[in-house]
C-alpha cells in the first residue's frame, strides 16, 4: 500500500472543511450536556491517547494509518447520521460527545503518521495550507449558510439551523471517505526470484 500525496492532500482540505463548519455546531448540539460530561471526557480522551501512543511502534505503518483513518471518517459518519435521526435528544449529545472523543482520541497518532508517512517539506507545507484554507472555508461556509437561514427562510432557532446544517455535513462526510479511499492506493508485491 502507498499513499498518495496529491488526493490525500484534497481529502485534507475537506476534512478540515468539515471540521471548520462543525465549530459553531457543537456548542448547540452540547448545550444538553452537564459541564462536569466535558471533564469527565477529557480525562477518558487523555487515558486513551497515552494507550494509543504505548501502541505506536504496532500501529505506525501504511496499512494500520489507512484503517484508523477509515474508523475516524466511519465514525464521523455515523454522528452525522445519528443527529440526523434523533437531533435534540439528551442521548444524542452524548454519544456526539463521545464519538468526537473517540476521534480526538488518534489525532496526535493521526499527525504523526501523516508526517512520517509524506515526509517531504513541501509536502507538508501544501499539506498544511489545504488544512487551513479547508478550515478557513468551513467555518465561512456554515457562517453564510446560518445567515440563508435567517435571512431567506427565518429560521432562527439555533437548534433547527445546526439540524438543517447537519445535511450539508452528511454530503461532505460521504464526499471525505470517497476522497481517503482514492488517497491511498495497493501496491502488488511481486515475487522475486534468483
Amino acid at each position: 500500500m502507498r499513499i498518495l500525496p496529491r488526493n490525500y492532500i484534497g481529502y485534507k482540505g475537506v476534512n478540515s472543511f468539515f471540521t471548520g463548519m462543525t465549530v459553531g455546531a457543537v456548542f448547540t448540539i452540547y448545550a444538553a450536556l452537564d459541564p462536569s460530561i466535558f471533564s469527565l471526557g477529557g480525562i477518558v480522551l487523555a487515558v486513551g491517547m497515552l494507550v494509543i501512543a504505548k501502541f505506536y511502534e504496532t500501529i505506525l505503518n501504511l496499512r494500520a494509518f489507512y484503517r484508523i483513518s477509515l474508523l475516524v471518517e466511519w465514525v464521523m459518519l455515523g454522528l452525522v447520521a445519528l443527529y440526523l435521526f434523533r437531533p435534540y435528544a439528551f442521548s444524542t449529545a452524548l454519544l456526539v460527545y463521545a464519538g468526537y472523543q473517540v476521534t480526538f482520541m488518534f489525532g496526535a497518532y493521526l499527525v504523526r503518521a501523516e508526517t512520517l508517512f509524506l515526509n517531504r517539506k513541501r509536502i507538508l507545507s501544501w499539506l498544511d495550507m489545504a488544512k487551513q484554507t479547508g478550515y478557513l472555508a468551513g467555518m465561512l461556509v456554515s457562517w453564510l449558510f446560518y445567515k440563508m437561514l435567517v435571512w431567506g427562510w427565518h429560521i432562527e432557532d439555533h437548534a433547527r439551523q445546526v439540524y438543517y446544517l447537519h445535511w450539508l455535513l452528511l454530503v461532505t462526510e460521504i464526499l471525505i471517505l470517497r476522497l481517503l479511499v482514492r488517497s491511498f492506493e495497493k501496491v502488488e508485491q511481486r515475487a522475486t526470484t534468483r
